[in-house]
């Protein structure tokens, strides 16, 4: 049973798999929630909404209703498409589980992933009105998807600590380019997050510290790469 565990999910360690059980109730409670909570899907949105309604700058001049449709089609284009291919694929038996525990498991969602990523891109670049800086954001969350399907290959890399470093280094990135911008807290927030989100993995036991600190390591520069090509 262990060998077919660890035959099942290359570039993992099987002691790690069973960290669920190595910590309090409460604690697995806790980690299991913010992986939710911070799943790497929901990343896009939380940034977009960051960046459209709650900083003061980006967005500042357009109506309420053209907030409303840029955040509708981060949601439609970044998360709902995105999580209908996955759900169908399960349906359909090319995968086991929608946690995409393994990594044979990722590649199609990777690849699916991507496509809807890019279009985002496209059609954000062919907007004025959109800040160049959320364009940037979700390109660089293309660059960071298509970064984490080479490293697939080899290792199953985290995508909750992609992500988590993607809002990061989105944070860093409105500090360097607007040094007025009152974006203390919110990278205080970030740094929380990646913190928190990265710990919840290690406890929840799906990866290993590699794939957690290369994850974040891959979603922070992917996102300083993508804001020096645009901005």
């Amino acid at each position: 049973m262990i060998d077919s565990l660890q035959n099942s999910t290359p570039g993992t360690n099987y002691n790690l798999l069973n960290n669920d059980f190595r910590h309090p109730g409460i604690v697995r409670f806790f980690a299991h929630l913010f992986s939710y909570v911070f799943h790497p899907l929901f990343i896009p949105l939380y940034a977009a909404y960051y960046l459209v309604y709650i900083h003061p700058g980006y967005f500042n001049g357009i109506s309420d209703q053209g907030k409303l449709w840029i955040l509708l089609r981060v949601a439609s284009n970044m998360v709902f498409f995105p999580l209908v291919s996955v759900l169908l694929l399960k349906g359909v038996g090319f995968i086991n589980s929608i946690l995409l525990k393994t990594q044979r498991e990722r590649i199609i969602p990777y690849i699916t992933s991507n496509i809807f990523f890019f279009w985002m891109y496209l059609v954000f670049r062919n907007q004025p009105e959109v800040s160049s800086i959320l364009t940037a954001f979700v390109f660089s969350v293309f660059i960071s998807s298509s970064v984490a399907l080479m490293a697939n290959i080899y290792f199953k890399i985290s995508m909750h600590a992609i992500g988590a470093g993607g809002l990061l280094g989105l944070m860093l990135i409105v500090l360097f380019t607007n040094a007025s911008s009152p974006v203390t807290l919110p990278f205080a927030v970030s740094l929380l997050v990646a913190g928190v989100v990265c710990t919840s993995r290690m406890i929840v036991g799906n990866h290993t510290e590699r794939d957690v600190y290369l994850g974040l390591f891959c979603g922070v520069i992917c996102q300083l790469l993508g804001a020096w090509f645009i901005l």
